[in-house]
This record gives C-alpha cells, structure tokens and sequence, in this order.
C-alpha cells in the first residue's frame, strides 16, 4: 500500500471528481466571459476588474471553508466519525457569520473601482456588477461548507455533479438576463451578476439536500442538530482558516493587483490580460483538485500518523501535476493564437492575448507544483507558513518586479506577466522546501 503506483492510484480516485467538479466551476467563469466578450472590451473589462475585486474578499472567506478539509480527513484518519459532524456545524457558524462581514466588506468597498484609475466607463460597468456579485457570498459560503466537509470525507462526487449541472442554470440565466430573451429586459452585464446569483442559490440547496439524505454520510451526522457551540472546534477553524485565507488572499491579491496595473495601460490590455487569465485559470483548476486530493490524502495520513503514507502520498501528487500541466503548457503555446478568438474578434484585443498566452504557457508546471504543495502543507495544518511564503513571493518579490518590468523599464504588458512568473517559481520552491523539513524533523513513534 506504500508504493507510489499505488499512492498515484488513490491521488487521482479522488482528484478527478474535484478537478471535473472545479473545471464545472470555473466554466461559470468562462461561460460568463464568453457570453459578455459578446458586448465588446468594456463589459469584459469591467467583468475582469470586478470579479478580481470581489475574488479578494471571497479568497478570505474560501480560506476559511478550506479548513474543514484536513480538520474531516484527520478526524476521519483517525476513526473519530462524531468529530466530522461537529466540525460541520460549527463550519457553518463560522462561514454563515463570516460571510455577512465579507458582505458588509464589499457593499463599503464597492466605490473603490473609482480610485484605481480604470477608463470610467469600465469603472461605472464594475462597480454595478460587483454590488450584484455581492449578494452570491452568503449561499456560496454555505455551500464551500458542505463542499469541504464532503472533499475532507474523502466523497469528491457528489460537489462535481451540483457543480456541472449549475452551469446549465448559468447559461440559461446569462442568455436571459444578459442578451433580454424570453420577454426579460436586456441588462447585459448586471444580467450576468444576476445570474451568478441565482446558480450560487441552487447549488447550496442541491448540497444541502443531498448530504442532509444521502446513506454514505449518516455516519457522520450532517444534521443540523446544534447540540452545544463548540469553541474548541471553532478555534480549530479559525486558527487554520484565517492563515488559510491570507495565504490565498495573497497569491489572488498578486494577480489583481497586477490586472490593475494592466488596466492602466489601457482597456485593449486588460481585456487581453482577462482572456489570457481566464485560460490559464482553467489549467489552475486541475492543479487545484490535485491539490485538494492532497490535502485530504496527507491529512487522513496525519490522522494515521503515518509518516511514509505522508510522504508518498505528498510526492506523487506533485508528480502528478508535474506532467499534467506540463501538457497543458504545450497546448497553450501551439494554439496561442486560436484561443482568443473564442472570446472575442477585436484584432488587437486577439493578438495580445496570444502573446501573454505564451508567457502562460511557461509558468504552467509551476503555478501547478506550488499549488499542490500548499494543498500538501494544508494536509499538516501547516498554513501560518504558507500565509508568509505567499506574502513574500507575491507582494514583496512579484508586485514591486510587476512595477519595475511593466512600466519603470517599459515591457508594458508582458513585463507585468513575466513578474507573475517570478512569484510563482519563488512560491513553488519555498513550499516544497517547507514540505522537506516537515519531512526531515517529524517523528510520530
């Protein structure tokens, strides 16, 4: 059971409903650009900057939904089933409290769009569309939650189905309320938001329903039964989501901050910097649910405290990601120039799109190995470490070479993705490096 045949077996069991199930949710994402892209630069534009905005405040909130996943695979590794439903009913404490502050964050936050010095049509379009967003936190809180505690469990399935059938609600709401069918009135970009709102709706109804009946959770009790408030479990959380949070917030943070940057140059770029990202987001998310599998692999083996499982089950999900997005970077270069043309026909939009795709194509295995190494890390509960790493590749090291290349030595565009680069080989070192000691100096006889 200890070969890494056998580790790389289990790693992808797990992973390919989440990878599928993320894939099914990032494709609202996509589908959403592609159908805006429709209107022109400005609505993408705007829809960039204001998903970047909002993704800044819910990275916070997806952090702290995060930490259910170890918390349930050490509780489930180490045969303590009535913890896993304790943690769930006190995850939602946390995450149905926390996401109305996350809410009352962006309404304040909502008129900043101003101050970023975007073109102010671009400005206009994103601040409406971000107050519309807003309203989606609350159900996709709840949802994450019972998301997480279904992942740690180690039942990837049932978040894939809810995720792939609400692209279906999605496009049906975007071809509504975006384009004015069926009688509704045309509300283009805003009707986008809308719809984003009633999907996050129907996927935390699904999953409510489903594990509250499903057989295979019974065991774990995910009832909604509160029999006391439990502040031990909640300090859990707490303490490995809020690390969690700002580790992702960084990263994220990095990456906005950097399409602000974009936006300055012009709407033409950051419109090809959307359609770039968008892409590059989609390989994102296989390296996610690898990642995921890994935290929930390594976090069953903590519960064991079996080191030897820790360590294979750790390295052979990087290797597996390795040579998954190693494919993915060769895709992205041979078809660099056909890609952005499903987005949109602006010429010079396509052609700085395809220029910044094959800067993307390059960071692929290693926006793939750091992600998985801080899904590992998550596993050890280890995220007061990966909170400073990111804090240090993104924001000391990435955001001031973004500055430097893009407008100080005047590589414009690609100098501001070549920084994105640096940041991430930076951040992919430092996790390994930190999975290694973790490796090194850990006794559990």
């Amino acid at each position: 059971m200890n070969s890494y045949k056998f580790h790389i077996k289990e790693t992808l069991k797990l992973a390919y409903p989440v990878v599928i199930g993320q894939l099914g949710h990032m494709m609202l994402g996509v589908v959403d650009s592609l159908m805006v892209g429709r209107l022109g630069a400005v609505p993408l534009a705007a829809s960039s900057l204001a998903n970047g905005l909002i993704l800044l405040v819910m990275i916070l909130g997806i952090g702290m939904s995060v930490a259910l996943t170890p918390l349930v695979a050490i509780a489930k590794g180490s045969d303590n089933h009535d913890e896993c439903g304790i943690i769930l009913r006190q995850g939602i404490i946390v995450n149905l409290i926390f996401s109305f502050l996350l809410v009352i964050a962006v309404y304040f936050l909502a008129d900043l769009v101003y101050y970023l010095d975007q073109p102010i049509e671009v400005a206009r379009q994103a601040e409406s569309y971000l107050i519309i967003l807003n309203y989606s936190i609350i159900p996709f809180m709840i949802f994450q939650t019972y998301k997480q505690f279904s992942e740690g469990l180690s039942f990837t399935k049932p978040p894939m189905y809810i995720l792939i059938a609400s692209n279906v609600i999605n496009v049906f709401g975007n071809w509504i309320l975006i384009f004015g069918n069926l009688g509704f009135p045309r509300m283009e970009l805003d009707g986008a938001g809308y719809s984003t709102l009633l999907t996050r709706v129907f996927i935390v109804v699904a999953i409510f329903i489903y594990i509250r009946n499903a057989k295979s959770f019974k065991e774990y009790d995910p009832t909604l039964k509160f029999r006391s408030i439990n502040w031990a479990v909640i300090k859990k959380i707490i303490n490995l989501g809020i690390p969690g949070g700002f580790q992702m917030f960084f990263e994220v943070g990095g990456f906005v901050f950097a399409a602000v940057m974009i936006g300055w140059i012009g709407t033409n770029e950051l419109a090809a910097h959307q359609i770039a990202m968008n892409l590059a987001s989609i390989t994102f998310m296989v390296g996610l649910g690898i990642s995921i599998a890994a935290t929930i692999r390594v976090g069953n083996y903590l519960g064991k405290k079996d080191l030897e499982g820790i360590k294979k089950a750790g390295y052979s999900a990087l290797s597996i990601i390795a040579l998954i997005m190693g494919f993915f970077g060769l895709m992205f270069f041979l078809f660099r120039n056909f890609l952005p043309t499903l987005y949109i026909n602006d010429v010079e939009v396509i052609e700085i799109a395809a220029s910044l795709i094959v800067v993307a194509s390059f960071f692929q295995v290693v926006d793939g190995l750091q992600v998985v190494a801080v899904g590992i890390l998550r596993g050890l509960t280890d995220v007061k470490a990966t909170m400073i790493i990111a804090f240090i590749s993104f924001w000391t090291i990435g955001l001031p070479v973004a500055y430097l290349l893009g407008f100080t030595f005047g590589f414009g565009v690609i100098g501001i993705w070549v920084s994105l680069v640096v940041g991430l080989w930076l951040a992919a070192i430092l996790f390994i490096l930190r999975f290694r000691k973790f490796l090194r100096t850990t006794n559990f006889d």
